[in-house]
């Protein structure tokens, strides 16, 4: 039974990573209507400004963590400035294009400047969680705990944002009718900016979280950036609650098929989902209002 708990926890370490980033492609996919296959670049971008503060300049993990969020955020809202704006009356096959490109961009810079190599970055907190341990026999480390701890108080915020704010309203405003948004005075580029940055921001904050128990590398936002995708599908493009529900899904995939099936074919369980639920529920989990 004690197994069967660890990988819940396993789950909900991997769920609540993916979560957050399925969350920052989520906003950019509902609200502007962009497939931004480059969020898979802004994850790596801010593992590596992490890696730079913390591991390179000797900045504290949380000071790291903050200007990885900043770094990142800024570097989405330039390409949301320098691409995708100029892209808007553009076919949506434009967007996709121009998305991968930046992908391949940012991965080669990476790669240019910091080798190929794997870097890690190191845990603020090493160890285990001896509470946890003594209470329940449960193992679980502590950066593990955080990255749980982490999600949770970002997907609350988040969600009190969109909902209790005035900005956050006019967000939401935005998505449900663009055309009727301008119309009130809502200033479409500054929404714009704001969704790539937060978008940017949990990307980078996710990164971080990671990157102590995941090692630091050009192409590590490849492979999440394309779960991230069978993470909305699953969930409903553009829905807050399916990013969150498909991120937990696919986590306790991955951690029970590679505990009871086999740890060279966890990768593949998202994409298999996929195929089950979609030949199912073709809309998705939680498929977003029709506008």
């Amino acid at each position: 039974m004690s197994l069967f708990v660890q990988q819940i926890l396993n789950g909900l370490t991997l769920g609540s990573v993916y979560a957050l980033v399925a969350l920052g492609l989520t906003l950019v996919y509902g609200i502007l209507h962009i497939p931004n296959f480059s969020h898979g670049a802004l994850f790596t971008v801010g593992a590596y400004a992490a890696y730079v503060t913390a591991g390179q300049l000797g900045a504290n993990y949380w000071v790291a963590l903050g200007a990885a969020a900043l770094v990142t955020a800024l570097v989405a809202m330039l390409s949301e400035r320098l691409v995708f704006s100029r892209l808007r009356d553009s076919p949506p096959l434009h967007d996709m294009i121009a998305a991968i490109g930046l992908l391949l961009f940012f991965e080669a810079l990476i790669q240019a400047k910091f080798g190929a190599e794997f870097h890690r970055v190191a845990a603020p907190y090493p160890g285990i969680w001896q509470g946890l341990r003594q209470a329940t026999g449960l193992v679980l480390p502590i950066q593990r705990a955080l990255i749980i701890a982490g999600a949770v108080i970002l997907m609350v915020a988040l969600h009190l944002f969109l909902t209790r704010t005035v900005t956050g309203s006019t967000i939401v405003a935005m998505a449900q009718n663009r055309e009727g948004a301008s119309l009130v005075g809502i200033d479409l580029t500054r929404v714009s900016l704001l969704t790539f940055a937060i978008s940017g921001a949990l990307a980078a904050v996710a990164a971080v979280l990671f990157a102590p128990i995941n090692l630091v590398s050009p192409g590590m936002g490849n492979l999440v950036i394309l779960k991230a995708f069978v993470i909305i599908i699953l969930g409903g493009m553009g829905s807050v609650p399916g990013a969150i529900a498909g991120g937990m899904i696919i986590g306790f995939a991955e951690s029970f098929g590679a505990f009871y099936i086999s740890t060279d074919l966890k990768d593949i369980m998202a994409f298999a989902l996929l195929v089950v639920i979609l030949s199912v529920r073709p809309q998705g989990l939680f498929p977003a209002p029709a506008r």
